[in-house]
C-alpha cells in the first residue's frame, strides 16, 4: 500500500479514505451524471437539501464511482483554518508540519467534503476561494507555501437551506464559486425501494412507511419544524425489522428524534397507528 510521506517523516496514508465497496444509492434526478461532469471539468459542488435525504450517501457513492479518495469534515462553529490546512505539532524533540485533511486532498486527488459548510465560521470558509475558482490553489501561511491541486482533487460542500438564516448562511461571494445540485426526499417508489434494502423490510413494511413520512412531512405546516427524514425512516424500518412493534419503532426512530413537542408527537402517533 502507497505511503504518502509528509515533512520530517511524519507519514500518511491515503488509501484509507478510499471508499471500497459500492455503497448503495437509488438515482433520483439526473445528479449522478451531472457530477460526473462537474469532476471532469474540475468544477466545485455544492449539495442543498433538507437532513438525512442522500446527500452524503450520494457523495459516497460518486467516490466509489470517480474511484477518488473521500475526506469528509463534519464542520461546526470551532473549525478553524487550521483545522482543514494543518498545523505544526511537537513530536518528541521536534516539530512536525502535519497537513490537514484539505491539504491532504488537494496534494492526492481526493474528494474533499466539508459537510454543513454553513456551521463553520465565515473567517474559516474563505479558505476554500482559491481553491473553488480557476486558481484551484491553497495558501499555507504558516509554511509560506501555496500548493497547487492535482488533477483529480474536487471541492463538494453541502449545506441545509431550511436551516440557513442571516447569520447562519454562505457569503454570495462563496456560494457563486460552485455549481449547485438540490436534493430534497425521493420520490414515494424510490424511498420505498430504499427503505426496503437499507432496512432489510418487506415491501408492505417499507411502503407503510413511506406512507408515514409523507404524512408527517404535511405537519411541516402545522408547527413541525423539519419533516422527517428517509434515514429515519429507514431506522425505523430496522426496529421493525428486529421484532419492535410499529408503534415503538416509530416512536423512537420518528416521533422523538424531530420534535419534543408532546402534542405533536401524539400527532404522529396516531398517525402511526392509523396506517399501520
Amino acid at each position: 500500500m502507497k505511503k504518502v510521506t509528509q515533512s520530517k517523516g511524519h507519514e500518511l496514508d491515503i488509501d484509507r479514505y478510499r471508499v471500497r465497496q459500492e455503497p448503495y444509492y437509488a438515482e433520483v434526478s439526473g445528479e449522478i451524471g451531472l457530477f460526473t461532469i462537474a469532476s471532469k471539468s474540475k468544477m466545485p459542488v455544492m449539495l442543498k437539501g433538507p437532513t438525512g435525504c442522500g446527500k452524503t450517501r450520494f457523495v459516497q457513492y460518486m467516490a466509489w464511482k470517480l474511484g477518488r479518495p473521500l475526506i469528509t469534515v463534519a464542520c461546526h462553529e470551532d473549525l478553524t483554518a487550521s483545522d482543514l490546512v494543518g498545523r505544526y505539532l511537537l513530536k518528541g524533540n521536534e516539530t512536525v508540519w502535519v497537513d490537514g485533511p484539505l491539504t491532504l486532498g488537494v496534494k492526492h486527488g481526493a474528494l474533499v467534503y466539508l459537510d454543513e459548510v454553513v456551521e463553520a465560521r465565515k473567517d474559516t470558509t474563505v479558505i476554500i476561494h482559491p481553491l473553488s475558482d480557476d486558481r484551484r490553489m491553497l495558501p499555507i501561511e504558516k509554511k509560506g507555501q501555496i500548493v497547487e491541486a492535482v488533477d483529480d482533487f474536487m471541492l463538494v460542500i453541502s449545506c441545509n437551506p431550511g436551516y440557513q438564516s442571516v447569520l447562519k448562511d454562505l457569503k454570495q461571494s462563496t456560494k457563486q464559486r460552485f455549481m449547485a445540485i438540490e436534493f430534497s426526499y425521493p420520490p414515494a417508489a424510490i424511498e420505498m425501494q430504499v427503505i426496503e434494502k437499507e432496512a432489510g423490510v418487506n415491501q408492505d413494511v417499507a411502503q407503510k412507511l413511506v406512507k408515514l413520512g409523507e404524512k408527517v412531512r404535511n405537519l411541516r405546516n402545522h408547527g413541525l419544524e423539519e419533516g422527517v427524514s428517509t434515514r429515519l425512516l429507514i431506522y425505523a424500518g430496522q426496529l421493525i425489522g428486529k421484532g419492535i412493534t410499529p408503534a415503538r419503532a416509530c416512536e423512537a426512530a420518528v416521533a422523538r428524534p424531530i420534535t419534543d413537542d408532546p402534542d405533536m408527537q401524539r400527532s404522529i402517533a396516531e398517525l402511526v397507528k392509523a396506517i399501520f
